[in-house]
């Protein structure tokens, strides 16, 4: 029985899902050209590709596209001059919308937004009356849509380039440039609150309405006897304990404790004068315990901040629109509402 399978906390249909699936621990690498070759390698992307949890027939049932418009926009991204693109999805409305800037996951690492799986997420959170723009940042380690990989700080930079871009676009867009969010989740949720961070230091927080981090990826080593989740739910759809992502991301940056590149090195004057910020966290992930911290910080520096558990889920339970719908739609609506400032 497999250890998803076996635990009692866990929502049946993620165990349905996941159950049958082998878990991938990751080794320790000797350096970061080492983890570029296995992470690109063909078989490896192979089997990445392979895992398909559902179809984007599914997706649609339950996301649909109807009543949404799609585009994808591009912008020159600071200080290198890079062409990233933007997955902006906007219901039908006459007037200026609220937008979510969002952030897709995969540890800084890997993935992309136009991936149908965050496609479908993005049209979740627009159905609930909410622009969307998905930004497709550098990966550090497999390309997204942007053929460059780069480590720290060249996603950030991204992230926070493609946000002025939204800013001074939003007419354009149809976006109310006094109610953009940033939003992601695991690797995005890093860079959301990095772009927090990036936004406080430079004096810009007032740029956005708010954030809104999800299972947030931000301590950079793991297991912590301080963070009981990095070790009682290890193995949990994630397998934590390698030097992959300090290593992924730049370990020059891990060194320095830069909270720009690990967020959970901030500290109470990081954080002074933070943009609102919500913390969402899944009871069964192993990165539990870091978001719980982070947002506990906030409380103590006397930021606004709000936390809430997503329970019976792992890690992004609840930002895959299968197959736990009703978990998918409560969370896309509450992001929703902290969008509009409800």
């Amino acid at each position: 029985m497999s250890q998803i399978t076996d635990d009692p906390r866990i929502d049946p249909r993620i165990k349905e899902m996941f159950g049958d699936l082998p878990n991938f621990p990751l080794p320790n690498f000797d350096s970061r050209d080492a983890l570029l070759a296995a992470m690109n390698a063909p078989e490896t992307l192979a089997a990445v590709e392979n895992m398909t949890l559902f179809s984007e027939a599914e997706a649609e049932a339950v996301a649909p596209s109807d009543e949404l418009t799609i585009t994808t926009e591009t912008f020159v991204s600071q200080p290198d001059g890079n062409t990233i693109n933007v997955l902006l999805i906007r219901p039908e409305a006459d007037a200026p919308l609220p937008c979510v800037y969002y952030i897709h996951g995969g540890g800084m690492a890997l993935m992309s937004c136009f991936d149908f799986t965050y496609q479908s997420w993005g049209r979740m959170i627009a159905n609930q009356g909410v622009a969307v723009a998905m930004v497709d940042f550098r990966n550090c380690v497999v390309p997204s849509s942007a053929p460059e990989v780069a480590p720290y700080p060249a996603g950030l930079n991204d992230c926070v380039s493609g946000l002025k871009w939204l800013i001074s676009n939003a007419s354009e867009f149809g976006i109310d440039a006094n109610r953009i969010v940033v939003a992601g989740e695991s690797g995005g949720g890093n860079l959301t609150l990095a772009v927090g961070l990036r936004l406080t230091r430079e004096g810009d927080a007032g740029l956005i309405a708010g954030l809104y981090s999800m299972c947030p990826y931000i301590a950079g080593s793991w297991p912590r006897d301080d963070l009981p989740s990095s070790i009682e739910n290890n193995g949990l759809v994630l397998d934590l304990h390698s030097n992959f992502g300090a290593l992924g991301y730049g370990m020059d940056a891990f060194d320095a404790q830069d909270p720009e590149a690990w967020p959970l090195f901030a500290n109470e004057e990081h954080v002074q004068g933070f943009p609102n910020t919500v913390i969402s966290v899944n009871e069964c992930d192993p990165l539990r315990d870091e978001g719980l911290e982070f947002y506990r910080l906030l409380l103590r520096a006397g930021q606004s901040a709000r936390c809430r558990q997503v329970m019976g889920t792992t890690h992004g339970g609840d930002n895959m629109v299968l197959p736990c719908t009703d978990l998918a739609l409560s969370t896309a609506r509450d992001m929703a509402a902290f969008c509009r400032g409800d």
